[in-house]
């Protein structure tokens, strides 16, 4: 198993910047595909980007392209999410997930092939 837990959530104006980490224990972070998902309120959840298990293969959701970026670092265990240029669309609870995969170069966008989650942490943008 592995225990993720999100942070750098927070209020930001329109056009700013976050960066969301998420940091893993239990099993070893480089045996998961990782993903960033995203529900605003009313909304379903949707995935923002997602990560192969080293880091060479990358998704973004065409809303975020050009201002979001994705990247993982196995030796921290930790997965981030920067955030730039944010928008009040952009509004939402941020949650990371890991699937456990034997595929390295393998990265997943749908909520059902990961096997764990985060707690989420709150974003939101003020316009």
């Amino acid at each position: 198993q592995v225990q993720l837990v999100e942070s750098g959530g927070g209020l930001v104006q329109a056009g700013g910047s976050l960066r969301l980490s998420c940091a893993a224990s239990g099993r070893t972070f480089s045996s998961y595909a990782m993903g960033w998902f995203r529900r605003a309120p009313g909304k379903q959840r949707e995935i923002v980007a997602a990560i192969s298990r080293g880091g060479g293969s990358t998704y973004l959701r065409d809303s975020v392209k050009g201002r979001f970026t994705i990247s993982r670092d196995n030796a921290k265990n930790t997965m981030y999410l920067q955030m730039n240029s944010l928008k009040p669309e952009d509004t939402a609870v941020y949650y990371c997930a890991a699937d456990l995969t034997t595929s390295y170069i393998s990265y997943y966008t749908s909520d059902y092939e990961y096997d764990y989650w985060g707690q989420g942490t709150q974003v939101t943008v003020s316009s």
